[in-house]
């Protein structure tokens, strides 16, 4: 079964007393596979670990992924003891020299340059990276669940447009070789004939048509279906379509190709989104 390259993920962990990790993920078309981060200061280091994650379970695509850590840093207050004896003897020193009266109060300690401090403590890392790599799996399991929701509704619509296309051809094969018939029983010549098939005959466009339909559907009902093969096989049919609309001598016949050109080409766009 075929998967979409669009998608979402997420995943949310509170790990107490640290704080709550938030994982999200969302994946767009891509020829190929890439994979952009977005990570908090301090984990850069798990980037290519991450990547690889990720990366093992989406084959094509390009895949943005958020990580948010909030409440994992606590303050606290530091007094530098040292400081505040040295401001202590200093200003006694001061009252003591110059007769100076009054008490110096807590007011005025606390307000010296370098007594008070706010520290933040981090989180110990090693107990966060457990907790935001099993975060990044979870969300990128969503992430592959929705994309395969998504393929599920992308197969019906190119398998019925594949059966649509298989109709359209018989309908053109049939008409095309009774008129063929028709118009060569009237040909009075060898030579005119030869020249009449030469430059309106589409039988052969027609049957690569059937076996590029064929060799679709085939690569569409397998398991492992590639987005890049289903494309190039379709690109085939558009060519052979085109052959055939330049060369078809029957109105009613070109206007079954241009059908039939219309259906190839919303096929070719939605294969854009396989995987």
């Amino acid at each position: 079964m075929i998967k979409s390259m669009t998608g979402f993920g997420s995943q949310e962990i509170e790990i107490r007393p640290y704080g709550k990790i938030s994982v999200e993920m969302r994946s767009s078309n891509h020829k190929f596979i890439e994979t952009v981060l977005h990570l908090p200061e301090g984990f850069l280091s798990l980037e290519d670990e991450i990547k690889k994650i990720i990366e093992g379970r989406i084959k094509r695509g390009r895949v943005f992924c958020l990580v948010n850590i909030s409440g994992l840093r606590s303050s606290g207050v530091s007094v530098n003891e040292p400081l505040l004896r040295n401001y202590l003897k200093s200003l006694r020193a001061i009252k003591s020299q110059f007769a100076l009266q009054g008490e110096v109060g807590l007011d005025t300690l606390i307000h010296l340059p370098g007594v008070l401090s706010v520290e933040e403590k981090r989180a110990p890392k090693e107990k966060i990276y457990p907790a935001l790599k099993s975060a990044v799996r979870e969300a990128v399991e969503e992430l592959v669940e929705t994309r395969q929701k998504e393929g599920k509704a992308l197969f019906v619509y190119l398998i019925d447009n594949a059966r649509a296309l298989k109709k359209d051809l018989a309908i053109v094969k049939v008409r095309f070789k009774r008129l063929v018939k028709d118009r060569v029983a009237r040909c009075s010549s060898d030579e005119e004939r030869s020249v009449f098939l030469k430059e309106t005959d589409i039988g052969e466009e027609v049957q690569r048509l059937e076996f590029h339909l064929r060799n679709f559907t085939g690569k569409l009902l397998k398991k492992d279906a590639v987005g890049k093969e289903l494309d190039f096989i379709a690109q085939e049919m558009q060519r052979e379509a085109n052959t055939s609309a330049a060369k078809s001598f029957d109105p009613a016949i070109s206007a079954r190709v241009v059908k039939i050109k219309s259906r190839i080409e919303k096929i070719r766009e939605q294969v854009q989104n396989v995987e």
